[in-house]
């Protein structure tokens, strides 16, 4: 990977209304990180040197060789780790910096590419689908690749090619497990496989519809089946009532009708 210039300052001004103070002046705070021996720096670059490197560069990946004004060090090998950007307008707001050793290797994701039309696609109506974006590679500054180019064109429908197959850069080496797929090329959609998924989709909403319908349902009846119950019980209040004066009249015309019999056997 190509070193790039950049010139920074250390920060005058610190905190957030020092931060803002320096974005209406055209600057950016930033922050060098070393080993854990070294403390972190405060600094400022000015926002445009930095959209410059952005927009030049291949990738997200940049090695700058870091001038820093009126310092100890004035020159130092950085990779920018991470930039901030405001999320509604685009703006840099922030920039990290970490500081390398051109003797020792370092650990970073590079962007894949795919390179050629496969196969599959081209005489298949396959679909070449990404399975990874990125991948993990080590080494020295200097051998970092920017991009890692991958050609696909024999893939046939139903083949892959795994992060083991991938041929790296001299003095790069790919980190992970060699077995996970990075490019792949599926079969196409048929039509009646695009219906069944559809109709699935259907159909689950239908489900979903007599369902709701029918918790409605019970819940109403629940209401009605009270409701009837509430009218029976009076009537069966009014037969209550009535048996026990059926049971009273009939009590009471027992005893009357053996005392009329009693005094009859006497006379004889």
């Amino acid at each position: 990977m190509k070193t790039v210039p950049l010139t920074a300052y250390p920060r005058t001004l610190g905190r957030r209304a020092g931060s803002k103070t320096l974005r209406s002046q055209g600057r950016v705070p930033a922050v060098i990180y070393g080993d854990k021996a070294t403390k972190p720096q405060n600094l400022e670059v000015k926002a445009k040197d930095v959209e410059n490197l952005i927009h030049h560069s291949v990738s997200e990946n940049l090695l700058v060789d870091l001038a820093i004004e009126k310092d100890a060090r004035p020159k130092r090998l950085a990779l920018v780790q991470e930039m901030q950007h405001h999320p509604l307008n685009g703006t840099l707001l922030h920039v990290d910096l970490h500081e390398v050793s051109e003797t020792e290797k370092v650990t970073v994701m590079v962007p894949v590419e795919s390179i050629g039309e496969a196969a599959g696609v081209k005489t298949g109506g396959g679909v070449l689908e990404h399975v990874l974006f990125k991948i993990k590679v080590r080494a020295l500054p200097k051998d970092l690749p920017e991009i890692i180019e991958v050609d696909v064109s024999h893939l046939e429908i139903g083949q892959s090619i795994h992060l083991g197959e991938i041929k790296p850069p001299a003095g790069v080496e790919i980190l992970g497990d060699k077995k996970v797929s990075v490019l792949s090329v599926a079969a196409p959609i048929t039509e009646a496989q695009e219906a069944a998924v559809l109709e699935g989709a259907g159909a689950t909403a239908g489900e979903v519809e007599m369902i709701k319908e029918k918790k409605e349902g019970e819940e109403g009846a629940a209401p009605a089946a009270a409701g009837k119950a509430g009218e029976k019980a009076p009537a069966a209040a009014k037969g209550a009532e009535k048996a026990p004066a059926a049971a009273a009249e009939k009590g009471a015309a027992a005893p009357a009708a053996g005392a009329e019999k009693k005094p009859a056997e006497k006379k004889k």
